[in-house]
């Protein structure tokens, strides 16, 4: 440990002045008491009177004889008394060295008081941050559970609606199978209804010639309107009999116009073009 010395306590100028000046001060007092006690002591001799006289004066009667006064001396004045300055001390390098390593023994103290005391408050912030901490990452976790158990339920849930979907989309179309296979059997009845209607029409309207045998089977290609009415009548496959041919020709152009269902899907079956099989007998 290093132990850093204060400065000295005394300089050597400074008690020098000072024991000079105190020297002085003491000599001066005492040159000026010893002029006042030689002054006080010294007295000025009395005046002396002198009378002449032309002839003796009778004596006086004698007076008793008077004793002298005693004479008092002054009593000596006290020598100044002159304080004696002690010479300076020279500093106590031990003393000075305990006081400086006591108060750098009180600094470490306070030093290290202070660092545990910060210390302290740092290990308490960071609990409180640790705290924190786990408490947010416990939301967090609770967070992430919830929406997982959300998105579960999410899954599960769209996952029954993709199946009620298929299903329904399975049951329409079975339905739209069903409805189509319905109608067409409704559209094939009409127009195989119509086509017996066309068919008999034509039947009626025929010159069979006299040559005919057995019941041959002509099939025509007709183009129609809308309305019903013949544009165009072809033989596409003839009976082998051509003048049973060309009457059944005759007799479709004869009964324009033919007979057409009013549902559009039976209609579509006969307009622009339909083809008819026709047999003298049925």
């Amino acid at each position: 440990m290093n132990v850093q010395a204060g400065p000295p306590l005394f300089t050597r100028r400074g008690p020098d002045v000072a024991a000079g000046a105190l020297a002085l001060v003491v000599h001066g007092v005492f040159f000026l008491l010893l002029v006042f006690g030689v002054s006080w002591q010294t007295q000025q001799p009395a005046p002396v009177m002198v009378d002449l006289w032309d002839a003796l004066p009778e004596p006086l009667p004698t007076a008793p004889p008077v004793e002298p006064l005693p004479v008092t001396e002054p009593a000596p004045l006290p020598a100044p008394v002159v304080k004696e300055v002690p010479p300076p001390k020279a500093p106590d390098i031990a003393l000075e060295k305990k006081k400086a390593e006591a108060e750098q023994k009180k600094k470490f103290k306070q030093a290290l008081e202070a660092e545990q005391k910060a210390l302290a408050e740092a290990a308490r912030l960071e609990t409180e941050q640790i705290g924190k901490a786990r408490d947010q990452q416990i939301a967090v976790q609770k967070k992430r559970e919830a929406l997982k158990r959300m998105e579960e339920e999410d899954l599960q849930q769209n996952m029954m609606n993709e199946e009620l979907a298929s299903e329904s989309r399975q049951i329409k179309q079975l339905q739209s199978r069903v409805a189509a296979s319905k109608r067409a059997v409704e559209v094939a009845r009409s127009v195989g209804l119509y086509k017996d209607m066309i068919g008999a029409k034509v039947r009626g309207n025929t010159r069979l010639p006299d040559n005919l045998k057995g019941n041959p089977q002509v099939k025509c290609l007709v183009k129609l309107l809308p309305t019903g009415e013949v544009l165009d009548v072809r033989v596409i496959q003839g009976s082998g009999n051509t003048a049973y041919d060309d009457a059944v020709e005759r007799a479709i152009r004869k009964s324009s116009p033919l007979p057409l269902p009013e549902d559009r899907d039976a209609r579509a079956a006969f307009v622009p073009e339909v083809t008819l099989v026709h047999r003298p007998r049925e």
